[in-house]
Formats: C-alpha cells, structure tokens, sequence
C-alpha cells in the first residue's frame, strides 16, 4: 500500500511519519517534492542549498520514485507530503494511485508555530487551500479521502491510530504509538533547523490546550486559514 499523508507545516507531521516507521512494515520518505517546490518558487528557506543538492528537483522524478516498488521491499510506503508543496508544475494526477489520508491542525495553532521558525508567512505557505484543492479533487474521481485532526491524535493517540488504520484498511499495531527519541534515518536534511522537538521525543505529546490568541498578521494568517480548516474538519474521523 502506498500511502500519502498531505498536511502543512507544524501538523504533527513528523511524529505521524515516525508512528508509521515505527510499525516496521512501511518504508517512510519525507517531503520528497521538497526541493523541487524550492526550485520552482525560488523561496529563500531555510537551508534551502542542502535541501536542493539533498534531492530531486525534478518533479517527474520524485512521482515516479513514489509510484514504484516500496524501499527496503517492504509491504507499504508511507509518504509525508506538505500540501503547499503542490504548485503548479508539480503534476497532482498522481494522488489517484495512492491512499490519501489528510491531517488538520487548527490555523492559530499553525501560525503560532510556524511564524516562530518562518518569517512572515503567508497562506500559501502553510497548506490550509491547498488541501482542500487536493481534498475537492480527489472526491471529483470519486474517492472517499480520510482526513484526521492532530489535536484528536494527542487527546487519545491509540484510539484515533486505531480509527485511521481501519479507514485505510491497515493492521493496527500498537508499536506505532512508540519510537526511538533522536529521529529516524530518513529524516529530511532540514531536520536540523525544524524537528528538535520531535527529535526529543519517543512518543506522540500530551492534548494541547485551546488555541493561542493571536493578534497582527499571525491572526489573520489563521482568520485567512480557518475556512479551508474548517470545511475538512467537518468531515474528519470523529474523536474518541
């Protein structure tokens, strides 16, 4: 099975790549179209050189990698993609041969975050519109995507794990619920500058508290986000 997680930046991401690494079933890769949305956008991030001598910067490349045979032969390769990643010139047709899943986070919980690594961010860069494209495409072919909220992951991580693993059709284990603390060898080069926390940990952290009251720019970043968060809130797995 080849499966696509699509979330935006600061979204447990991580922690759910090493969950399902932790499986030892799925071969894992991370932000593979990372560099190629670099080359394309011409963005200044951070260690942007790295990340684009780190990989592909050819979009067609990176599709085809994710298409073909597992890494390492095993029976299923779990994907974790940013949703802002896909600009145009990066082909979306590809969605339609994996198993999609989409994890939410609540925009001032996003904007909070990511503005204290990123300057001055926009909507386009934290993912919010973009998976709602991706979302709207997928239910026009007919599919039944799987979308699930971050904070009901923390609240009760082995009962929503246990829900989105039934939704995709894969074998629960409770070995997702554990990893080793220090990161995983497939890792992004970037981790260096955004996974300290996860690094730190060896397990899914503690339910966050309401979300943060913002004020400027950060407020309206997540006012701008909130529609796009809220149409896939309404259809996610419902919290234990």
């Amino acid at each position: 099975m080849h499966i696509a997680m699509w979330s935006g930046p600061r979204n447990l991401s991580t922690a759910m790549m090493y969950a399902f690494a932790a499986r030892g079933d799925c071969a894992v890769v991370d932000e593979p179209f990372y560099a190629a949305y670099l080359a394309k956008t011409g963005l200044d991030h951070p260690m942007r050189d790295a990340i684009l001598a780190a990989q592909p910067q050819d979009p067609t490349a990176v599709v085809e990698r994710l298409l073909g045979p597992v890494p390492a032969q095993k029976p299923h390769f779990y994907q974790k993609h940013m949703a802002q990643h896909m600009i145009p010139g990066i082909p979306r047709d590809w969605v339609l041969d994996v198993v999609n899943v989409f994890l939410i986070r609540h925009p001032a919980r996003v904007a909070a975050s990511f503005s204290a690594k990123y300057d001055n961010p926009t909507l386009a860069d934290i993912g919010f519109v973009q998976q709602v494209e991706l979302y709207e495409q997928l239910v026009a072919e007919g599919q039944s995507p799987v979308v699930i909220d971050s904070a009901d992951i923390r609240r009760d991580p082995s009962t929503m794990l246990q829900r989105l693993c039934a939704a995709i059709g894969l074998d629960w284990t409770p070995a997702m619920l554990t990893w080793p603390r220090g990161g995983h060898p497939d890792d992004g080069v970037w981790a260096a500058h955004w996974y300290g926390a996860v690094h730190d940990s060896t397990g899914f952290a503690p339910a966050e508290g309401p979300p943060p009251a913002l004020d400027g720019p950060r407020a309206a970043l997540a006012e701008a986000a909130r529609p796009a968060y809220e149409r896939l809130r309404a259809v996610a797995l419902p919290p234990g």
